[in-house]
């Protein structure tokens, strides 16, 4: 959900980068969310489904602005009633039914047609509470395409939603995001 703001990165490496503000579209259909919880007996693993994202960013700057979106009621892990339980009583997505992640500043250089390591930093809304994200990314921006990848950690206990932990099965508190995304850059 969140890796989709490395593209946002990559809007400021376009070989047209100048002070104007630059634009990237993100596609739904190239970007994927990944997530892993480890616990006392297996990691679980599963992805969530990108809805839209479109960000800007002044070059110059830095400064940006956006949102990224991902579906909270697309959480997939393979096992339906596991999903069902994630869905219903620990991410609640019948009454917060989006993630959303809102770019607000790039950290780093970005250098066209080369791989950057920058530092998306922004908000991230999830289960009805705005917390404040750092998302490292690997970003590639080339022929008016950005593609960029990140992982960070949602420590969604502290975050308010509930430990899915039972008397036999115990699971870490935080769940580990990896994104994958590609967008379209354009200038305004």
């Amino acid at each position: 959900m969140l890796k989709a703001v490395l593209a946002i990165s990559l809007i400021s490496a376009t070989s047209t980068i100048s002070a104007q503000q630059m634009s990237v579209e993100f596609d739904p259909a190239k970007t994927q969310i990944h997530w892993s919880l480890a616990g006392n007996v297996h990691t679980t693993h599963g992805t969530f489904r990108f809805k839209q994202g479109h960000v800007f960013v002044n070059p110059a700057t830095g400064v940006m602005g956006g949102d990224l979106v991902a579906d909270a009621t697309s959480g997939d892990s393979g096992n339906g009633a596991r999903d069902k339980r994630m869905n219903k009583e620990i991410l609640e997505a019948e009454k917060y039914p989006e993630f959303r992640f809102t770019p607000q500043r790039l950290e780093g250089p970005v250098t066209p047609g080369a791989h950057s390591n920058v530092h998306v930093i922004g908000t991230f809304l999830v289960h009805g509470s705005t917390h404040n994200l750092t998302i490292p990314m690997d970003l590639t921006v080339a022929n008016g395409i950005v593609t960029g990848s990140g992982k960070f950690s949602i420590p969604f206990v502290d975050w308010g939603m509930k430990d899915p932990s039972n008397f036999l099965f115990k699971v870490d508190k935080s769940v580990e995001v990896e994104v994958e995304a590609v967008g379209t850059v354009t200038s305004k």
